[in-house]
C-alpha cells in the first residue's frame, strides 16, 4: 500500500563505457606523476636564472592542468541519463488534474532579437500539447518597445488560428516559422492541404506587417488606434525611463478566449518593467524576478518554465516530460528544476564557432550524476516555490495542488493590471531578499549558474533530461566576435562567483554533495585558465628561439609519458565528441575555439572583473545578437570565419599567431645558416617544435584572414599591421 503501488514515472540508467573511461583517467594519472617526477629531477641549477623561472612557470601551469584535468574526471565520473513514462502520467492525473504551468519568455533589444523571431518562439510554447487553459505565457520586453507589443498583439490574433492548425497536424515544431521552413509543400489537393497553404498565407501576412512596422521603427498612428495598450507609451520617455507597461492580451479567464474551434486559449500577457536611470535593473535576472511576481499574481501556476526568446520549442510534450519528475510520488518530491540541454538550430554541419555540445549533452549528465545538473538560464522548468527561495524539508513536503488557480473566479483586468504594474515596479525589490534568497540571484552576470548553485544548497536536487526530440532549439552566434564576447560575459561572472561567498571550492555547502562543489569549478575556473594556456602558447616558442630547452629529449624515455598524454587525451578528447553527434572536423573547430577562447575572452573576463573590483569600470550585459547581414551568414554557411572588424581580441590572436609562425621560421633559419644538424635540433626541441606545429596549423584560418582574403570578413588591415609589428618585436626579443 502507499506509495510503493504506483509505477515510477521516470527512470535513471547510467551512461555506457565508464569503465573505460575510468581506467583511461587512471592511465592519464600515472602518466602525469611520471612528468612531475621529471620536472623535480632535471630541475635546471639555480645559477641560469631564466631557464630556472621559465621552468618553474612550466612546473605550474602543468600542475594547473592538472588540476583542471582533475575537476573534468570528476564531472565525467559517473554520467546519468533518464527516460520518462508520460502514458503513466496521463492514466495517473488526466487532462484535468495536470497543474498550471507559467512560461516565462525573455527578450531584450528589438534591434539585435527580431520581433518575428519573439513571436514565433511565444506562439511555440502556447501550442504545447497540454490543456491551453492551464498555460499562461508571459514576455518581458526589457527593450520597452512598442513593435514588440505589436508583434505580440499579432501573435495572440494568429494564434486563433494556429493552435487548432497543430492540434490536427500533430505540428513538430510548433514555432510557424521553423514549421513552414522545414515543411514541404502539400501536392494534394485536399481539404487539409487547402488549409495548409491558407496558414501559411496568414503567417506570412503577418511577419510582414510585423517586419514593416520593426524597419519604421515605431507604430504608426493609425495601428495604435485600434488597441489601448499602445497608449501605455504615451509616457515613456526612453528604453530606461518608463513606468511599468502590462497588458494583457489573452485572458485565461475571460469566456471569449477562444480559438476557431472553440477551445479556451492560454493566457498571453506583455511585460515591460519600469525602469529608471537611478535604478540599477540587474538585467535578465531582474526581468525574470518581476516576471515571477507578476505570474503569481495572475496566474500563479505551481511550476515555470522560463525561455530565451530565441529558443522556440521544438517538442510539444516537453512540459509533460518535466512534470513526470515532479510528480513522481516517490523520487519527484525534492526536485527543483528539469534542465534540458540547450540545442541549436542554425549549426552548420562541422560547426565552425562550437556549440557547446560537450558541456550540454555530457557534462550536464555528469552534474546530473554527481548530486544535480546546473541551471543554465534557458530551456529549464522550475517548481515555483524553489525558485522563490524555499527551503527543502522533509516534514513540510510542497504540495503544488493547493497552488492550483480556478479559471472561473472573475476579476477586473483593470484591477490586476494596477497591481502588477507595483510588482514590477523598480522600488518593490528594496529592502527585500529578491535577488539575494527569492528568486534569480543578481551578484553575477551568470544569474543561472547562480540561481541553480543557490537551491541546491537549500536540500534541493535537480535533473538533466535530454529527450530523444529536442526540447528546444536556439540560434549560435555567426560571427567569431559574438562568440568571443559571449564567452568573455559567462566567464566573468563565473570569475566573479569564484571570487564571492558563493564559491563552492572555499566555503562549505553543507547541503551539496561534495562532487557537486567540485564540479561546478569546471566552469569557474574557466578564467584563470587563461593565465597557464597563455603560458604554454607563448614560452615555449620564445625559449626555442632562446635555445632553452623545456621538454624532454624526444630520444629520452622521458618524452613517453609527455607523448601519451597528449595524444590519448586528444583522442579520448575527438571520440567523446564524435559520441555527442560531432564530426572530426567539427572536433578540429571546437580545439581552435577552445585555445582561441582561452587566450582571449578568458583573459578579458581577467582584466575586466579587477577594473570593476578596482571601480574602474561597472558591470555590463551585452546581448548577443540573433541575426547578421546577408554577407555575414553566407560566410558562416560556407564555415569561413568572420572577422570584419578590429578588436583587441583579434589582436591577441593574430599576434600569437604570428608570433609562433616567426619561431618556427626563424628557428630554421637559425639552424641552417649555423650548419646545425636537424635530426639534433629535433631530437632537443622536438616537443616545442611539434607545439609550435600545432598551434601554426590551429591558427590557419587567421593566416589566411590576415594575407589571403579580400571579403569584409577579413581581418582589418590595422590589426594586421599591428599585430606584425608585435609579433616581430617578440621574436627579436627572444632572439637577441
Amino acid at each position: 500500500m502507499g506509495k510503493s503501488r504506483y509505477l515510477p514515472l521516470f527512470e535513471t540508467r547510467p551512461a555506457r563505457g565508464r569503465l573505460l573511461f575510468r581506467s583511461y583517467a587512471a592511465s592519464i594519472f600515472i602518466a602525469i606523476c611520471f612528468i612531475f617526477w621529471y620536472r623535480l629531477t632535471y630541475f635546471p641549477a639555480l645559477e641560469t636564472t631564466t631557464e630556472t623561472w621559465v621552468w618553474v612557470g612550466m612546473f605550474l601551469s602543468e600542475l594547473w592542468f592538472t588540476f583542471y584535468f582533475f575537476i573534468t574526471v570528476i564531472v565525467r565520473w559517473n554520467p546519468v541519463f533518464r527516460s520518462t513514462f508520460k502514458d503513466r502520467l496521463s492514466s495517473r492525473y488526466g487532462e484535468e488534474a495536470l497543474p498550471g504551468v507559467d512560461v516565462l519568455v525573455c527578450t531584450a533589444d528589438p534591434r539585435l532579437e527580431p520581433p518575428t523571431m519573439v513571436i514565433s518562439t511565444v506562439l511555440s510554447v502556447m501550442a504545447y500539447d497540454y490543456p491551453p487553459e492551464k498555460l499562461s505565457v508571459y514576455l518581458s520586453d526589457d527593450g520597452g518597445s512598442d513593435v514588440t507589443f505589436y508583434a505580440l498583439l499579432e501573435a495572440s490574433r494568429f494564434a486563433q488560428i494556429w493552435l487548432p492548425f497543430c492540434r490536427k497536424l500533430k505540428v513538430e515544431p510548433t514555432s510557424p516559422e521553423a514549421y513552414f521552413q522545414m515543411s514541404p509543400e502539400p501536392v494534394d489537393d485536399s481539404a487539409m492541404d487547402n488549409e495548409w497553404f491558407i496558414i501559411k498565407k496568414s503567417y506570412e501576412d503577418v511577419k510582414s506587417r510585423i517586419e514593416t512596422v520593426t524597419r519604421l521603427g515605431k507604430v504608426p498612428v493609425d495601428i495604435r488606434k485600434e488597441h489601448k495598450g499602445f497608449d501605455e507609451w504615451d509616457f515613456v520617455s526612453s528604453r530606461h525611463d518608463h513606468p511599468s507597461i502590462l497588458q494583457v492580451l489573452i485572458d485565461g479567464r475571460d469566456s471569449n478566449a477562444f480559438d476557431t474551434e472553440g477551445r479556451a486559449l492560454p493566457t498571453l500577457v506583455y511585460l515591460a518593467r519600469e525602469k529608471r536611470p537611478q535604478f540599477h535593473h540587474h538585467f535578465k535576472a531582474g526581468a525574470l524576478n518581476a516576471l515571477i511576481r507578476v505570474s503569481s499574481r495572475i496566474s500563479n501556476a505551481p511550476f515555470i518554465l522560463n525561455v530565451d526568446c530565441d529558443m522556440y520549442s521544438n517538442n510539444s510534450k516537453a512540459i509533460r516530460d518535466a512534470l513526470c519528475f515532479f510528480l513522481d510520488e516517490e523520487n519527484g518530491h525534492d526536485i527543483a528544476y528539469v534542465q534540458y540541454p540547450q540545442t541549436f538550430s542554425n549549426l552548420t554541419k562541422n560547426e565552425i564557432y562550437g556549440c557547446l555540445r560537450i558541456f550540454m549533452q555530457l557534462e550536464l549528465a555528469g552534474f546530473d550524476g554527481n548530486g544535480g545538473s546546473c541551471y543554465v538560464g534557458t530551456g529549464c522548468v522550475h517548481r515555483r516555490e524553489a525558485l522563490c527561495g524555499m527551503k527543502y524539508s522533509k516534514e513540510l513536503p510542497v504540495e503544488w495542488k493547493a497552488m492550483k488557480y480556478d479559471r472561473k473566479i472573475r476579476e477586473s483586468a483593470s484591477s490586476i493590471q494596477q497591481d502588477c504594474k507595483a510588482l514590477a515596479s523598480c522600488a518593490y525589490e528594496e529592502n527585500t531578499q529578491w535577488g539575494k534568497q527569492m528568486g534569480v540571484k543578481y551578484e553575477s552576470l551568470v544569474e543561472d549558474i547562480l540561481t541553480g548553485m543557490s537551491i541546491q544548497n537549500k536540500g534541493w536536487r535537480s535533473v538533466y533530461l535530454n529527450p530523444e526530440r529536442p526540447a528546444f532549439l536556439g540560434v549560435v552566434p555567426t560571427t567569431l566576435s559574438d562568440t568571443l564576447v559571449q564567452h568573455k560575459r559567462w566567464s566573468e561572472g563565473q570569475l566573479q562567483i569564484l571570487l564571492s561567498e558563493h564559491c563552492t571550492l572555499l566555503y562549505d555547502r553543507r547541503n551539496m554533495p561534495l562532487k557537486l562543489q567540485l564540479s561546478y569549478c569546471i566552469y569557474m575556473l574557466w578564467a584563470p585558465n587563461s593565465f597557464a594556456t597563455l603560458y604554454f602558447v607563448i614560452v615555449p616558442s620564445f625559449c626555442m628561439l632562446k635555445g632553452i630547452s623545456l621538454f624532454p629529449n624526444i630520444s629520452s624515455i622521458w618524452g613517453v609519458p609527455y607523448l601519451y598524454v597528449i595524444v590519448v587525451h586528444r583522442v579520448q578528447s575527438l571520440v567523446e565528441f564524435v559520441w555527442c553527434g560531432g564530426t572530426v572536423q567539427g572536433w578540429l573547430n571546437e580545439q581552435r575555439m577552445w585555445l582561441f577562447k582561452r587566450t582571449t575572452s578568458y583573459f578579458f573576463a581577467v582584466i575586466d572583473h579587477t577594473l570593476k573590483l578596482c571601480r574602474c569600470s561597472k558591470s555590463a550585459f551585452v546581448v548577443t545578437r540573433k541575426v547578421a547581414d546577408d554577407d555575414v551568414n553566407r560566410r558562416y554557411e560556407q564555415e569561413i570565419m568572420d572577422f570584419g572588424y578590429s578588436s583587441p581580441m583579434f589582436t591577441i590572436l593574430a599576434t600569437l599567431a604570428l608570433f609562433n609562425l616567426f619561431g618556427l621560421v626563424a628557428l630554421g633559419t637559425k639552424k641552417v645558416v649555423t650548419d646545425d644538424v636537424l635530426t639534433k635540433v629535433f631530437d632537443i626541441f622536438g616537443f616545442q617544435i611539434l607545439l609550435c606545429c600545432v598551434l601554426v596549423f590551429v591558427n590557419l584560418p587567421i593566416y589566411r584572414a590576415m594575407f589571403f582574403r579580400k571579403d569584409s570578413g577579413k581581418i582589418p588591415a590595422f590589426v594586421t599591421l599591428q599585430s606584425i609589428t608585435l609579433a616581430l618585436l617578440a621574436s627579436a626579443l627572444a632572439m637577441y
